[in-house]
């Protein structure tokens, strides 16, 4: 989708927070107050989360000094998203894989969904805009109005040539992560194997909410491209996993495209 009249742009969570506005009517004062209000979000969010900031909740809890009763609530709800996650991934999301509590790999699709979902979403009904959008780190979530017809347009990059694309995703509305080691190397950690995941692997899931889309991208990742049932899981809309050799798509758990070489990787 383009035409992008209003793009913001803050530092949040360690990365960048870019905001996409779509239309005539970006400029209003709403549409600013909106946006302040997301980051500012976003920002008491990691306040509480940051397995970085010394006097975070959770790192506060790691040490002993703060006990789950007497945590931010915030707390309590995604360590219950973190369980769920632990048992439906059969082990590979597992938050507490260091020997303590870390959401790091939730808490930022989570804590994006809350503000886009508050803040953002009922821009969308206000005459003037098309569309709006917000990504974190890479990972998106968009809004659309009901009278669009055109979609946003994602383009997933090819983890073997970083300046080329192996796929566009288009969607209305919705959330889509990708998680890998193109950009970071090897960041992501196996709690299975205890070890990181090594060599080129870049997996992309498109959910209704970021949490699940960015929970699931990092399953993804650690399963690689031999095993797309990892990710067949109510809620999960479609995604797709490479290794900048191989690229297979999935939908509903299900494979829609035989695995076949990527020609751009050539």
């Amino acid at each position: 989708m383009n035409g992008a009249a209003r793009v913001s742009t803050a530092e949040v969570m360690g990365t960048v927070a870019s905001i996409h506005v779509l239309g005539p009517g970006g400029g209003e004062p709403e549409v600013t107050e909106a946006i302040e209000g997301v980051v500012a979000m976003l920002r008491d969010d990691e306040r509480v989360f940051s397995p970085f900031l010394s006097d975070s909740d959770i790192s506060r809890l790691r040490t002993g000094v703060l006990s789950l009763r007497d945590a931010d609530p915030r707390v309590e709800q995604v360590r219950d998203l973190c369980a769920e996650l632990l048992e439906s991934s059969d082990g590979r999301f597992d938050a507490w894989w260091r020997g303590w509590f870390d959401p790091t790999g939730i808490v930022k699709g989570w804590s994006v969904d809350r503000a886009a979902q508050r803040l953002l979403a009922p821009l969308v009904e206000r005459e003037g805009i098309d569309a709006v959008g917000i990504g974190v780190g890479g990972d998106m979530r968009l809004f659309s109005a009901a009278r669009k017809t055109r979609p946003w347009r994602i383009g997933i990059v090819n983890p073997a040539v970083p300046d080329a694309l192996c796929a566009t995703i288009e969607l209305f509305e919705g959330a889509v992560a990708t998680s890998g080691t193109t950009e970071r190397g090897a960041h992501l950690i196996d709690p299975l194997r205890g070890s990181p995941v090594v060599g080129l692997i870049s997996a992309t899931v498109v959910a209704p909410s970021l949490t699940l889309a960015d929970a699931w991208a990092t399953v993804a990742a650690l399963a690689g491209v031999d095993e797309l049932a990892a990710c067949a899981v109510p809620g999960i809309v479609s995604g797709l996993v490479t290794d900048g050799r191989m690229l297979r798509r999935w939908a509903g758990g299900i494979e829609i495209v035989a695995p076949d070489p990527l020609t751009a990787a050539a």
